[in-house]
């Protein structure tokens, strides 16, 4: 088993409506081809006095503040006192929080979001899980495909997992802070309680609880 990229690792699963989803699972990347079906059984069971279904497979909390020139296409449930701001394209497959923010001109494809996830500025978030509280920092992306488009391989030091997806972006732990044009490549995972600098490139697994200043400087977080 890798160390630092399992879904108890880097997720309190009570801070998420996919709980179910994870269940009989090792790492957070194997649940992404299953996103699309589990919003559809998950949005058909929301209690209607909460929700308001939108369009095909839409589904939003009636206390969701979203602008009017937002793009969404589903299936997607957007959850509590979340935020969607001006500009924002979801692209299907996305399952939002309670109390996120969804900023001005961000992407989101294929993606769990838990409650309290913040992608304010300029991002795109693809086939990736962002834990409770993570947040994206201005103009921080994820490339979810490799530029041979061959399949994504997890690595940790010498360690390596085939996954056997081609699209996979990054699995961010509970309250990751990633740095502004920082640049998450396919396959990346950080363990929770890490802040990225700004302007990385992040490969690989990123332990819990670092601080990730460059390449082969990561430090051990004091507080």
């Amino acid at each position: 088993m890798m160390k630092g990229a399992t879904i108890d690792e880097l997720f309190d699963l009570t801070h998420t409506k996919a709980a179910e989803l994870f269940e009989g699972h090792t790492y957070p990347w194997e649940i992404l081809p299953l996103i699309h079906d589990f919003i559809l059984k998950l949005g058909a069971a929301l209690p209607e006095e909460e929700y308001e279904k939108r369009g095909e497979d839409i589904w939003i909390a009636k206390d969701a503040k979203l602008w009017p020139n937002v793009s969404i296409t589903g299936p997607c449930i957007i959850g509590h006192g979340t935020e969607v701001r001006p500009g924002a394209f979801i692209r299907g497959n996305a399952l939002v929080g309670d109390g996120a923010v969804v900023g001005n001109s961000t992407e989101l494809k294929n993606v769990i979001l838990f409650d309290c996830v913040e992608a304010p500025h300029y991002n795109y978030v693809g086939d990736s899980i962002l834990g409770f509280h993570a947040h994206m920092g201005a103009g921080s992306i994820t490339s979810n495909i490799k530029s041979d488009r061959k399949n994504i391989v997890v690595k940790a030091g010498e360690e390596h997992i085939e996954t056997g997806l081609r699209k996979i972006g990054a699995m961010l732990g509970d309250y990751v802070e990633v740095g502004c044009g920082t640049v998450l490549n396919p396959g990346s995972v950080v363990g929770a309680h890490t802040n990225i600098y700004p302007l990385s490139s992040i490969r690989g697994v990123i332990p819990a609880d670092s601080i990730y200043k460059k390449e082969g400087c990561i430090v051990r977080r004091e507080d």
